[in-house]
């Protein structure tokens, strides 16, 4: 006879029981109190959304954590992208009658003599997000989740459902891969 435990949501306690410990868990991961803040709001907002499909098959706390995990997921990815850039605003004063912010495209650069060597590096990103972009799409996101997001190995095991020993070879194999593609499309030029 089964005796598993069956975990109830309690909504109206998830600020108390909950907030300061995703907070912690968030701020860590995005290095940005306010982002963070936000991100923590967004998974309670999504919890709330989802709480019908709740099983209660978790505690409420593995089972906010993993929308949070996603939240992350979601924000690192929107960052990332063309469109996410676009919308990430760069405060340049931050009290004043000069407060104001970029978006983070049109952020004026400093003007030096270094104009060459950020073309280079702009076609360096460009050439290796093109090799990211065509690593197969678990190669792409563990190689991401690791060396990009610096997310632990046990939590993309969790989350992929993978042991750490093929979370590894999957780790080798994408650098091997982003090698062979850096060598025939950067430095073969």
């Amino acid at each position: 006879m089964s005796t598993e435990t069956k975990y109830s949501l309690e909504p109206n306690n998830w600020v108390k029981n909950y907030a300061d410990f995703l907070f912690n868990y968030t701020v860590t991961r995005v290095n940005n109190h306010e982002q963070a803040k936000d991100l923590v709001q967004e998974t309670f907002f999504s919890a709330l959304k989802a709480a019908e499909n709740y099983r209660g098959q978790a505690s409420e706390r593995t089972w906010l954590i993993s929308i949070l995990k996603r939240k992350i997921i979601d924000h690192y990815r929107k960052i990332n992208s063309k469109k996410g850039k676009a919308e990430l605003k760069v405060n340049f004063y931050e009290e004043g009658d000069k407060k104001g912010s970029w978006l983070e495209e049109r952020v004026p650069q400093l003007w030096d003599n270094k104009v060459e060597n950020d073309i280079e590096n702009t076609e360096l990103k460009d050439v290796l997000n093109k090799c990211i972009d065509n690593l197969p799409d678990k190669y792409r996101t563990v190689f991401i989740l690791k060396n990009v997001e610096h997310f632990q190995t046990e939590e993309i095991c969790n989350e992929m459902g993978i042991t750490s020993s093929n979370l590894w070879v999957i780790i080798h194999r994408a650098r091997h891969q982003l090698r062979k593609c850096l060598e025939d499309n950067w430095f073969a030029k």
